[in-house]
């Protein structure tokens, strides 16, 4: 019987590709198979985030819950990785001692070399250091199940707003080599996957030398774009100081690139932004917006607010209202304000009540939610190119896909043949947090 593995995974789309490239390694290199039943496995890992508020907490109670496994089963390899393995090593060591490996992300590929450390004389195995472009020379041949797929093409962030924990748990900004990029986006589209979505801290910073030239993100677009079978291209998550005019023209002529941009504003308000030390002004946000949209009319804009930020005032809320009112967002994260450990806005004095920023975040909800209701509805009869990703999860008659904008659409289906392929799709139907459609015809491209 094979080594079974169980992995948790917090987070955003940079730890849901972390763990993919874990089970990758650790498949390759020991043989595991991955379950979904805990009491299962030999190895259980955490790939955690430090982003929210409560996180360590979380760690923690499910390290708890874990324990009492390792209490059953003296073998069970237990690990912390991601970014609260970063920030909590030491403590997580003390509190958790039954924890027998600590990993940042930048060291997955150590995973294997962990779990061979004998720590039942109270050795612990942790590597919480940045070597980001040894993890990325380490990566193993990318596989998948699906027609989507991430690629990781930078690490970090150097932009220390002063609210958030990234740059102290995941370093610096490191982009990653064009031919190692290349060469994953070749082999994902051998093996079926027509949409690529790049991944990083902040994606669209960036830059490396390559053949004499300096590369961006536009140029990956703009490269990635001839490679065969490989028909819609994203990215996540930009910056807006990063819009710069190449990537922004790229919009023009690369019609595999999708309509859809996920740009993180935080707030509406110019003082409130330089308070989170953003370093742009709202004018230069909604620039770069419409400059898009004189070449994608219908372009759809995502983002992401904090509510609350210590010293938001009730007219700094507003201007987070028309700002909103201005763009019309499509499904957009908001949340209020925590403080994490280590950064300047932990320091700021907030004098804001709980019940007022929970009120404030109600009302943006409720606009956001408006405008992703109104988007939908307008795509009522109009022809949607969508991709198939599988059978619908509450329908075993029904196909499920995705729009341009990133909606989820189900409809009948003729062929099971259809997943993994472009197809057109008339949207018949508005629900809350999906559409329905009819296909329009049969013409899918492999």
């Amino acid at each position: 019987m094979g080594t079974k593995l169980y992995i948790k995974t917090y987070g955003c789309q940079m730890n849901e590709y972390d763990s993919d490239k874990t089970v990758d390694i650790l498949k390759e290199r020991k043989g595991v198979e991955v379950t979904s039943h805990p009491e299962e496995a030999d190895i259980i890992l955490l790939n955690t985030c430090s982003i929210r508020d409560k996180a360590e907490t979380k760690v923690y109670s499910e390290l708890g819950r874990l324990n009492k496994l390792k209490e059953k089963n003296p073998n069970l390899k237990i690990g912390v990785g991601g970014c609260v393995a970063t920030q909590e090593g030491s403590n997580i060591k003390k509190r958790a001692p039954y924890v027998d490996l600590i990993y940042g992300p930048q060291t997955l590929h150590r995973v294997s070399d962990l779990l061979e450390i004998d720590t039942s004389k109270g050795i612990k195995a942790i590597d919480i250091t940045f070597p980001i472009e040894e993890k990325f020379d380490s990566l193993p041949k990318p596989t998948t199940g699906g027609p989507s797929s991430y690629v990781a093409i930078m690490e970090g962030c150097s932009k220390y707003c002063s609210f958030c924990v990234v740059p102290y748990t995941r370093g610096d900004e490191v982009s990653r080599k064009p031919e190692q990029i290349f060469d994953e986006v070749a082999r994902l589209a051998e093996q079926g996957v027509s949409e690529i979505t790049f991944l990083g801290q902040n994606v669209n910073s960036y830059m490396m030398p390559f053949k004499g030239r300096i590369l961006r993100l536009s140029d990956l677009i703009e490269i990635i774009s001839h490679i065969d079978g490989i028909e819609r291209i994203r990215y996540t998550t930009s910056h807006p100081l990063d819009m710069t005019e190449d990537l922004i023209e790229v919009y023009q002529y690369v019609p595999q690139l999708v309509s859809q941009l996920h740009l993180p504003v935080q707030s509406g308000s110019n003082r409130i932004l330089e308070k989170m030390k953003r370093n742009y002004t709202i004018d230069i946000f909604t620039e770069a917006v419409n400059k898009i949209k004189s070449y994608r009319p219908d372009l759809r804009v995502s983002s992401d607010f904090i509510v609350g930020f210590p010293g938001e005032t009730e007219k700094d809320f507003n201007e987070t209202m028309d700002l909103v009112n201005e763009i019309k967002f499509d499904s957009s994260f908001s949340f209020i304000y925590s403080k994490r450990p280590g950064t300047p806005a932990s320091k700021l004095e907030d004098l804001t009540s709980i019940e007022e920023k929970k009120e404030r975040l109600k009302i943006l909800q409720d606009q956001l939610n408006f405008y992703h209701r109104e988007h939908s509805k307008n795509m009522i009869g109009s022809i949607q190119r969508c991709l198939v990703t599988g059978i619908a999860k509450k329908s075993p008659e029904q196909l499920q896909a995705r729009t341009e904008c990133n909606r989820v659409v189900n409809f009948n289906f003729e062929n099971i043949s259809f997943i993994g392929k472009l197809v057109d799709i008339k949207i018949t139907e508005a629900l809350s947090y999906s559409l329905l459609g009819t296909l329009h015809n049969s013409r899918g491209k492999n």
